[in-house]
């Protein structure tokens, strides 16, 4: 037990030190003015500004479509994986997560010369599409990670009791793979609604 503590003190001070700790300065840095004082100038500012309203609104309804979509197209794809013979799983568990090695900038401008080349104008189909493409291998590994360790006992005693494929998804699979649902929504939604690069570039800096 104590070798298992121990393995897990560096991945807390890391969390702490390059998670908590940002997330706190971000926090202190909202409610201090130029002097370093405490101050609510800074939130009374954005209330005043219908424009930064209405772009924080806007963010956090491409946010909400993207996560819909990622969960939409993720959890079948992780899902049919597990369903899958090992090998080939985990070679297509590999080419999700490769181009999550290239620059999300990178991706976000071969996306852009891919709608270019198909004479697609850029917008909010194209920014979409963009976050859809950058994050759905987020959604993916969570639900996938989270249905490969799935204990296949609760299945089989559904089965046992008469449920059909549909019972046994929902009554059975679904409730015990949440975990990787909300995981796969928290890797999805905070990021995109502060990716403020893909926007730009997908929607001609509009």
């Amino acid at each position: 037990m104590s070798s298992r503590k121990s393995w897990t003190i560096p991945y807390v001070v890391f969390s702490a030190v390059f998670v908590i700790l940002p997330l706190l300065l971000i926090v202190v840095y909202a409610f201090m003015d130029d002097a370093g004082y405490f101050t609510l100038g800074n939130f009374a500012k954005f209330f005043a500004h219908p424009e930064a309203i209405n772009t924080f609104v806007y963010s956090i309804g491409v946010a909400i479509i993207t996560t819909v979509v990622c969960i939409l197209l993720g959890y079948p794809a992780a899902y049919i994986l597990t369903q899958t013979r090992m090998k080939y799983a985990s070679t297509v568990v590999v080419l999700f997560i490769l181009p999550m090695w290239v620059n999300i900038l990178i991706r976000t401008l071969a996306t852009v010369a891919l709608f270019d080349f198909m004479n697609v104008p850029l917008g909010e189909g194209a920014l979409i599409f963009g976050m859809v493409y950058n994050f759905l291998p987020f959604m993916i590994y969570p639900i996938y990670n989270t249905l490969q360790k799935l204990d296949k006992s609760y299945v089989e005693a559904a089965q046992d009791l008469g449920a059909n494929p549909m019972q046994v998804f929902f009554k059975a699979v679904l409730p015990l793979s949440m975990p990787g649902i909300v995981s796969g929504i928290l890797m999805v939604f905070m990021p995109t609604i502060s990716t403020f690069a893909i926007a730009e570039l997908l929607t001609m800096n509009n």
